[in-house]
């Protein structure tokens, strides 16, 4: 079949060379083209330049990290927790025991002056003391039982109280007992 096709293309050869395509026939295609299925008009798609693409997602990403760290900064302000709503007797006593802390560090800085060797070792355990009060503070934020970790804030206070009057009765015996050596070795 295929030998009788290219006979056939052969004998008439001339005969297909004869016609010719009308000069306006592609561009009335074209014109077609360019129209919708309703014959309007098709619209252009848009496309954006590589730069400009760019400089819109770097212009929300600037955006986007002011207003986290905007949101992390007032996370911060109303994380403080009001000790006094969730228990106004242990909010007194919490501050009542940090004022004493802070009064009885400033009487153990006091000793640095004297002896320095001495206030490091004592301000090494109170320091150990004040780290874990740190994370009660933390806790604290989001317990769902803030009465209990308040409690637990008043312990850590109450026993670095103690340990601080422990360490400054310490330093006064010490004291009093080199005076004595001073003295005693001054009268002989």
């Amino acid at each position: 079949m295929s030998k009788r096709l290219d006979n056939f293309i052969h004998d008439n050869r001339e005969e297909f060379d004869d016609l010719e395509p009308s000069p306006g026939l592609w561009e009335g295609i074209e014109s077609k083209l360019d129209l919708g299925v309703d014959g309007a008009k098709k619209r252009e798609a848009k496309t954006f330049s590589l730069g400009f693409v760019l400089r819109v997602a770097a212009t929300i990403i600037v955006v986007m990290g002011v207003g986290f760290g905007i949101y992390l900064k007032t996370q911060s302000k109303t994380a403080n927790v009001n000790l006094a709503a969730i228990n106004p007797e242990y909010a007194k006593q919490q501050v009542h025991y940090a004022s004493l802390v802070k009064e009885k560090r400033n009487e153990l800085k006091e000793v640095a002056k004297i002896d320095p060797q001495l206030y490091k070792e004592f301000n090494g355990e109170i320091a150990k003391m004040d780290s874990s009060y740190k994370k009660l503070t933390s806790q604290l934020k989001t317990s769902p039982n803030q009465e209990r970790v308040l409690r637990a804030m008043i312990r850590n206070l109450q026993i670095q109280t103690e340990v601080l009057n422990q360490q400054l009765q310490v330093i006064q015996q010490f004291s009093d007992y080199k005076n004595q050596n001073d003295n005693g070795s001054k009268n002989i």
